[in-house]
């Protein structure tokens, strides 16, 4: 059976969001039909509307509706902590925490010279300016802990070490409720190097 035209096209543009393969496109594009139109319109306006109302801070380039974002319009987030994150979704992940109330920026992605992303394409140069205000005492690097992620830590931390700011990154190693046994080399090896006093 040949699907109709409208439905062929939901199909391909469901396979273009990320994790979504040919099967799970086909899935939801059935489900979408099988719902009440209501549903239907409900979610192409909540697609809609976040292309319209969302944007970036123009302070720490998180994603928001309001300019600054809430985080950088807080009083009560410290100012002189700045964490620096590859993506906004990952504000999301350190905010699950609950475990850090300083500031955030956001560099948009992460030095992939095969990939042709170099600094000038990242938000490298509004830290710069960010951390020559002179209030920032500590800048923590949160990028992934990827040959990528690897390469943008160590890149920032050789430009902001000259200011005379503390440069930490994320300590990496063993899961709380992990197994020694179950961990692999790597991030044995980590644990070890980031080892602290207790």
């Amino acid at each position: 059976m040949e699907l109709p035209p409208s439905l062929v096209k939901l199909v391909e543009a469901l396979r273009r969001l990320p994790g979504i393969g040919p099967k799970s496109a086909q899935r939801l594009a059935f489900f979408i039909l099988k719902n009440p139109k209501k549903d239907a319109e409900t979610l192409a306006k909540a697609i809609l509307d976040i292309k319209e109302k969302i944007r970036h801070c123009n302070i720490c380039y998180a994603i928001t509706e309001g300019d600054p974002c809430p985080i950088c319009r807080s009083p009560s987030r410290a100012k002189e902590t700045i964490c620096v994150v590859e993506e906004p979704s990952d504000i999301l992940a350190i905010e699950k925490s609950r475990g850090y109330k300083g500031s955030y920026h956001v560099l948009q992605g992460h030095l992939s010279p095969l990939n042709g992303i170099g600094p000038e394409q990242l938000k490298i140069a509004e830290l710069i300016a960010r951390l020559k205000s002179g209030e920032v005492k500590e800048l923590i690097i949160a990028t992934n802990p990827n040959l990528e992620g690897e390469t943008t830590a160590m890149y920032l931390a050789k430009l902001v070490k000259p200011l005379g700011i503390k440069v930490t990154r994320l300590a990496r190693g063993l899961p709380v409720g992990g197994d020694i046994e179950y961990a692999d080399e790597i991030t044995l090896s980590k644990s070890l190097e980031g080892r602290q006093e207790i």
